[in-house]
């Protein structure tokens, strides 16, 4: 039996469901010969206490005491703020590191952190989940595969079905950043092409609050890719039907839905059309529990080197210069180019 144990910081939200799924993935893997522990840390130390005694984990007073019990591996699930410092932390004594998205709240303040890990042989995991998700894994297949042609048009859609807290809101760093920064991410993985320019526009018809700290409800980019082909973004808070995320790609030969199930939160509005009929997801940890769970057993895979990194830091930066120029562009009202690194996609 091998014994691997992994290190969480941060039992939020996101957190404490990465703190399930790998309690999950522990009695799956147990009939592998894997031995999977779990120590978990927060500032918030009776209700991290509580997480870890609901789990059968081991509570650590801090990040530095974590990193020292000897832990195979750090999962960071905090704040955007604390990214950085944090993936510096896990990369200095040479541990693998799985790090929610962003690597930072921007680019500028990325792109040191990208060279920190490059100049130490760091290897870090970037929470890029869609990566992980059936429909997405099979649109790529089927693009790959030559089945839908040529792309003319791809639409991607991310709707909360209410917003978050206007405090978190604060300090999100706006629609694309916090929201829509996944599709950027999906539409680089599944085409293997850049976006190169932004066109955004936004508005406020819910909440005044959320425009009180600086940010949009509903947002919507034109993006270009370095080959011409369009694409739209959109994204909104305000989404009463449910929780919905898709993605329609359009090819000369054929087209697929990201997203279209029994779960959908749509109706149709023809005569006698009863689809979908299921009870639509309210959450985006409901829309993606399956490819949360992949996303954590992918890292364990990572950290026992059977298999390659999913989402490299440069995957996940790349998709931040695209919301950094939406960002900019919905603040401008022009258009915007992205500036581009150096980095094949996906």
């Amino acid at each position: 039996m091998k014994d691997l144990t992994l290190g969480l910081i941060g039992v939020g939200r996101i957190g404490v469901m990465h703190a399930n799924n790998i309690a999950a993935l522990a009695t799956e893997l147990h009939g592998d010969g894997i031995n999977l522990r779990l120590r978990l840390t927060d500032v918030a130390a009776e209700h991290a206490r509580t997480v870890a005694a609901g789990l059968g984990a081991d509570f650590v007073p801090s990040v530095e005491a974590l990193i020292q019990s000897g832990v195979d591996g750090l999962v960071i699930a905090t704040g955007t703020g604390t990214h950085p410092d944090l993936i510096r932390a896990g990369v200095d004594p040479g541990l693998p590191v799985f790090c929610e998205k962003p690597v930072a709240m921007n680019v500028a303040d990325a792109l040191p952190v990208l060279d920190y890990i490059r100049d130490r042989n760091g290897v870090v995991q970037v929470g890029h989940q869609r990566r992980f998700d059936a429909g997405y894994l099979e649109a790529k297949r089927a693009y790959q595969a030559g089945e839908l042609g040529w792309i003319h048009s791809l639409r991607a859609v991310t709707c909360d079905m209410a917003p978050p807290p206007v405090e978190f809101l604060a300090t999100s760093g706006g629609l694309f950043r916090d929201c829509s920064v996944h599709d950027f991410d999906i539409l680089r993985w599944l085409t293997g092409r850049e976006i190169v320019e932004v066109y955004a526009k936004g508005s406020n018809n819910g909440d005044p609050a959320i425009g009180g700290v600086g940010d949009v409800d509903t947002a919507l980019a034109l993006v270009t890719f370095d080959d011409g082909t369009l694409g739209t973004v959109s994204a909104t808070r305000y989404n009463g039907a449910g929780h919905d995320v898709r993605l329609e790609i359009q090819g000369s030969a054929g087209s697929l839905l990201v997203g279209l199930d029994e779960k959908t939160a749509l109706d149709s509005a023809e005569p006698g059309v009863g689809f979908p009929s299921g009870e639509p997801h309210r959450t985006f940890a409901e829309r993606f529990d399956q490819a949360y769970r992949s996303e954590m057993a992918a890292f364990v895979e990572l950290i026992l080197g059977r298999r390659a990194n999913p989402c490299t830091p440069e995957d996940a930066v790349a998709a931040s210069r695209v919301a950094d120029a939406a960002q900019e562009s919905l603040a401008a009202g022009v258009p915007v180019r992205v500036a581009l690194a150096a980095t094949p996609a996906g």
